[in-house]
């Protein structure tokens, strides 16, 4: 009895150890997330992309559009990517930056810190503090 010959990658799917498949199968439209205590950053390898043909966008202040467009209407980008992530609760909208650099492109989107500070003046509490409540 002979057995077939399957190619590893038709099985990626049921077994994604690197050590059954030591091929590095990153999609082609992957893109890594991190994050630091500053901000979250997102990066995408987009080879071959001019920077004008890249576009970022944030859409009803939730989610972060990554897409290549055509410059003019008559010509198509070199590489057709699109992705859309929700963005993570408290981040500052107006702060996301983005480059491209060597085909990677870097989107940063900054974390929103409020630090609410309070300040009790001396003259405003009371000589003698009434009880309310007493924990049970």
């Amino acid at each position: 009895m002979e057995l077939p010959m399957v190619h590893p990658d038709s099985y990626h799917h049921l077994f994604p150890s690197h050590i059954l498949f030591p091929y590095n199968l990153v999609p082609q439209n992957h893109v890594h997330w991190s994050e630091t205590p500053e901000s979250h950053i997102f990066s995408a390898d987009i080879p071959g992309v001019a920077k004008e043909e890249i576009k970022v966008e944030v859409e009803d202040s939730r989610y972060i559009i990554i897409r290549t467009e055509a410059i003019d209407e008559s010509s198509e980008p070199a590489r057709a990517f699109m992705r859309k992530f929700r963005l993570p609760g408290r981040v500052d909208i107006d702060g996301i930056s983005a480059k491209y650099e060597d085909g990677v492109l870097t989107v940063t989107v900054p974390r929103f810190f409020t630090r609410r500070g309070f300040y009790i003046d001396p003259a405003d509490v009371p000589q003698q503090l009434d009880t309310l409540a007493r924990a049970a």
